[in-house]
């Protein structure tokens, strides 16, 4: 076998050596040695000039964000409360109106109060990616709050003048993005004015509700909300409970930490986290769906569930917030006040915040749960029924915001959010914020205003902050990125989702969005504490399709952005630590060069793609590469590759990389036979963008990327060495192998290094495509007994001679696999339509033995960015169908009618009928997606890659009755693993199968209890307000019983027989402070 080994290693490498042309290319790039100039990347400068870059660019628009929240503080603060305001006397424009008038069933349109509305023109601009009116700013209401209340009124007025303050921000800083105001109150004001994204379905969006606005509107908290399942509450109030608390954890961002509770006689988790938990994105939907398991029994004690939600925030041995300490409370009602428990762990004190919420329609006295609010310097709130949920699980945020604003000017902090998706369009967004205060008082020497007004913010594109970071310099494995205080990428070339939500941020940790190890743990902590630092690594890397991995050196550098919570790192491999620059001063050879682009020389020279680069500013882009190449071409026509408005960088390196490619065919390839070899194409790949395959007509067939740095072929082939061995991917063999004329091929390529005095480099890639049926064939008589003239000869099990791999076929199995476990030779012919393929999926039982063998490692990790198919809705979660139904006699009873239950369930069919489904059922159609959407999830992935085997192994595979000798031996200078086997001659030995295919985790992933044990090394910002010594306590809430009209009950009855569709009744609900 050894000798076979031998056979097949100078086959390839003599086919490389004639055909690739590595050394040629050498020869050409020494002689062309006065076109370019080597340029060294220095980590430490670059890393440094980008985070100032960065840093400068976020500074504009803090300046921005700082001029805003002093114009609206001035603003509000000169404004003169209108208590006889109305609708007609405020001019402005209503962002969702359009849609509203192109609605015939719009309430406003029913109002008649289009009057006070203005109709706009809109431009398209390619900043905003949308229309918009630089002369005016846009308003949006939310669904649920009536536009013609006083409050909202007096909100429009004096929000008005915010607008030339906008405008003159845009004229300082003309790459401004968004700017929003959003208000307390729950209007959003925004510059420059489009038109609302309206969704297909309800409109449910809140700006108090968008995570940027959250995290400006309150320093983070700690908060425990614990939930009454005794007896008493059961059906509708309980489904109430149930999604109150989904809505209350949506108030949550990653800087928060929580803990759900159920409590009767007893307290315990309604789901496996036994403390407090950071209130991201998985964690959050493990609580919401634990909690729609909670089932109502027993009798109800408060002292169970409020010593359970005490212990838990005094416990000091986790990783918390350490900032604002809350207990959220939801029950229908009780007479117990517990004042022993909060005297044991509140008072005096008081560093725990204590928010009671009544739920449902009943009788009880409300007294107890308004004293414990009104002790613990908390607020009570009612929700009666679905349409109160939204509104009073936010309100809370006011009253944390009371410290922020009785300390002034200390806590006028920009803060930088994570990452999320833009609600108008702008892609991956950040948001700079700046909480905005209230400076009124209520009299001559009264104590000032505590309540916060709402929330500036600014938006930077992450693609704004991508154009500052080194382009095409780095080389294909070279990156940039940057991460937050929780290990948040903010810039990854591995931060792709699939889908987006953007209720939720994005949140991709940076030892997900690469693979983890103990080196990255280090240099992730290094970059939260905001240090800076320089390491050297051995790690993994995936490839670019996710099919392999390998083993490389990776060079990190990183400091902190200054002024931010932002740290930028740079990554570089060892060989791209210098890069070419070319220097085509003289004109006649650019034209010369030049000429090599035309398809007019493809039939000699080759067909070029040209990497869809930004080349020029006026380059037209196409997904279609000949299309591509034609604009480029026509603009070439028009501008010199000196022009300012083109990267002269990128130009000339694509120039003068199609001359040297032009080169390569005239000195190797123009000459040689390839059906000599079975080979169906020659190629070479740049750095400079150009790919250049040889003859024209294997272009037909060229699937690989025109970007050579977004190929996978030439990224692998940078990071190994020898020869790189890519078996084409099972789902492009869409005909049949044995076919006439197929032309199926494996790629094989391989870097070309460049050493220039003491300079290594590797500019290149070049490379061969096999004939696969050829190959194969070919295969069989390099491992056999033969050569080229001899004629076969069989030789039998019990023979004298030597069994081999052709004439013995029928006995052996001989195959040629790759590092990533994928078939790519095999003397069976049958298999030939496999290539491709995992092996398990091919031979099972010699794949396990591979691997348990150790010639194959597995490395296992998760894909939180993935999007999958919609699941069909089962029988389970908040559908009508759990929602409690009345019986003929209910109907017939008069006191039913006028019981609090059928009212309840009367608003619960008014907003199902607006909402397609009651209690939130699915909250991101409501938002407008459709309903064949993909939603995230998460996928586990597995590849596997080279063991720590390197000789020649044999074993046998023994499985009962059957055995099953196998030999294998990696080939030298390539990724080629040469394995001969007997074949399986009984059933048995088929047990165990390895999978590689990506699989969906219905979990979302690892198990996220066991993840929350060993929580990731994070740091909450630096600033906290959750005390003041000034604060006013005594607005803590108070009971608001409206019993329902016999008139509205009637009223709505006859809506829903005739099956009118009702309109929602306003539902603003404002503190008596609220009075702006």
């Amino acid at each position: 076998m050894q000798h076979w080994a031998r056979r097949l290693e100078q086959e390839v490498d003599g086919v490389m050596r004639i055909f690739g042309g590595v050394q040629q290319l050498r020869e050409i790039y020494k002689d062309n040695r006065n076109l370019f100039e080597v340029q060294e990347n220095e980590p430490q400068k670059l890393v440094e000039k980008v985070a100032g870059d960065i840093e400068s660019l976020l500074d504009r628009k803090v300046q921005a964000l700082k001029r805003l929240a002093d114009a609206a503080e001035n603003f509000q603060k000169a404004h003169r409360w209108q208590d006889n305001i109305k609708e007609e006397d405020i001019l402005y424009y209503d962002a969702k109106a359009d849609a509203e008038l192109d609605d015939p069933e719009s309430e406003d349109v029913e109002r008649g109060s289009k009057a006070s509305t203005l109709r706009l023109d809109f431009i398209e601009d390619p900043n905003f990616k949308n229309k918009v009116n630089y002369s005016y700013t846009a308003v949006q209401i939310p669904t649920d709050i009536y536009k013609g209340s006083t409050v909202i009124l007096n909100e429009l007025n004096w929000t008005e003048a915010l607008e030339n303050v906008f405008m003159e921000n845009r004229r300082q800083d003309p790459t401004l993005l968004w700017q929003v105001f959003g208000s307390a109150t729950g209007v959003t004001r925004y510059y420059p004015a489009t038109p609302w994204r309206a969704p297909k379905k309800i409109d449910l969006y809140d700006v108090r509700r968008r995570p940027w606005y959250i995290q400006g509107a309150s320093s983070p908290k700690d908060m425990v909300i614990i939930v009454d399942v005794s007896g008493s509450v059961s059906g509708l109030t309980l489904k109430l409970m149930k999604t109150s608390v989904c809505e209350m954890l949506d108030t949550l961002s990653d800087d928060d930490y929580v803990n759900v509770a159920s409590f009767n006689e007893k307290a315990q988790p309604v789901s496996c986290f036994t403390h407090l938990v950071q209130a991201n994105v998985r964690n959050k939907k493990v609580f919401k769906e634990a909690v729609q398991g909670m089932v109502a029994k027993g009798t109800t004690g408060y002292k169970a569930g409020f010593e359970y939600a005490f212990d838990q925030l005094q416990n000091s041995n986790i990783t918390r917030a350490n900032c604002n300490k809350m207990i959220m409370m939801f029950t229908d009602g009780g007479e117990d006040r517990v004042q022993d428990v909060f005297e044991k762990y509140n008072w005096p004190n008081r560093t725990v915040r204590v928010f009671t919420f009544s739920v449902g329609q009943h009788n009880y006295d409300v007294t107890p749960l308004q004293w414990m609010a009104c002790a613990n310097k908390g607020y009570y709130f009612e929700i009666p029924s679905i349409g109160a949920i939204r509104i009073n699980t936010q309100e809370y945020l006011d009253v944390l915001g009371r410290p922020m604003v009785l300390a002034g000017k200390e806590a006028k902090q920009v803060q930088w959010t994570n990452v999320y998706e833009d609600a108008l369009g702008l892609g991956l967004v950040v948001t700079g914020t700046l909480p905005v205060f209230n400076l009124t008082q209520d009299g001559p020497g009264e104590k000032k205003n505590q309540l916060i007004l709402g929330v500036m913010g600014i938006d930077v594109a992450l693609n704004d902050i991508k154009r500052l970071t080194p382009n095409y310099t780095l080389g294909a494995n070279g990156y940039v990125f940057a991460i937050d205080l929780n290990g948040y990428v903010l810039l990854h070339p591995n931060l792709k989702p699939q889908t987006t939500n953007f209720r939720e941020p994005v949140t991709l940790d940076f030892l997900d969005a690469e693979l983890e190890d103990e080196n990255k743990e280090e240099i992730r902590r290094s970059m939260i504490d905001g240090n800076k630092g320089h390491k050297q690594i051995r790690t993994l890397v995936k490839s670019l399709d996710e099919r392999y991995i390998d083993e490389v050196i990776r060079n990190y550098t990183w400091v902190p952005i200054r002024s931010t919570n932002y740290s930028l790192g740079l990554v570089l491999p060892p060989y791209s630590t210098f890069y070419l620059q070319a220097n085509l001063s003289d004109q006649i050879l650019q034209v010369k060069y030049f000429e090599f682009l035309l398809p007019s020389s493809f039939e000699s020279e080759g067909h070029v793609f040209i990497a869809p680069r930004e080349y020029c500013k006026d380059l037209n882009a196409s997904d279609n590469n000949t299309e591509f190449l034609k604009n480029f071409i026509e603009l070439m026509e028009k501008v010199t590759p000196d022009s300012k408005q083109c990267n002269n960088f990128l130009l000339h390196n694509l120039i003068l990389d199609t001359g040297i490619t032009q080169q390569l065919v005239e000195r190797v390839w123009r000459d040689q036979d390839l059906n000599t070899y079975s080979l169906l194409a020659v190629f070479a790949a740049t750095d400079g963008g150009i790919t250049r395959v040889f003859p024209n007509k294997a272009a037909e067939d060229w699937t690989e990327n025109p970007e050579p740095f977004n190929a996978s072929f030439y990224r692998r082939s940078l990071d190994n060495h020898g020869y790189v061995f890519k078996p084409p991917h099972q789902d492009t063999l869409l005909r049949p192998l044995e076919l006439e004329n197929d032309t199926v091929g494996i790629l094989v390529s391989t870097a070309v290094e460049l050493s220039l005095g003491r300079r290594t480099l590797r500019p290149a890639v070049v490379g061969v495509k096999l004939d696969l049926e050829a190959w194969a064939e070919k295969f069989k008589v390099l491992a056999s007994n033969r050569t080229h003239q001899d004629q076969p000869q069989k030789c039998g099990p019990s023979g004298h001679c030597e069994m081999d791999c052709e004439v013995n076929n029928e006995d052996l199995l001989c195959v040629l696999i790759d590092d990533g476990g994928f078939l790519v030779l095999s003397n069976q012919n049958h298999q030939w339509d496999q290539v491709g393929r995992f092996f398990s999926e091919v031979d099972a039982n010699l794949m396990l033995a591979l691997y348990n063998n150790s010639f194959y490692t597995r490395k296992e990790s998760y894909d939180y960015q993935a999007a999958c198919a919609p699941q069909p809705p089962g029988n389970l979660g908040a559908a009508p169908r759990g929602v409690f139904v009345p019986t003929i006699a209910d109907f017939l009873n008069l006191a039913w009618w006028t019981s609090a239950a059928a009212w309840s369930l009367f608003q619960q069919l008014l907003y199902g009928l607006i909402y397609h489904s009651w209690f939130q059922a699915d909250a991101a159609e409501a938002e407008g997606s459709p309903e064949t959407r993909e939603s995230s999830c998460v996928m586990k992935q597995t590849q596997y890659y080279f063991g720590s085997v390197n000789a020649s192994y044999n074993a046998i595979i023994d499985c009962g009755n059957c055995s099953r000798l196998f030999h294998a031996q990696r080939l030298t200078n390539t990724n080629l693993l040469f394995v001969v086997a007997e074949k399986p001659l009984c059933s048995q030995c088929e047990a165990g199968r390895l999978l590689q295919k990506e699989t969906h985790c219905p979990a979302d992933g690892p198990e996220q209890c066991e993840l929350v044990q060993r929580p990731r090394y994070r740091r909450g910002p630096h600033i906290c307000f959750d005390y003041n010594a000034t604060e006013d306590t005594s607005d803590c809430g108070r009971g608001a019983s409206f019993p329902p009209s016999l008139g509205v009950l009637v009223s709505l009855q006859l809506l829903l027989l005739l099956g009118l569709p009702p309109r929602p009744q306003p539902q603003v609900q404002v503190h008596a402070s609220r009075r702006l």
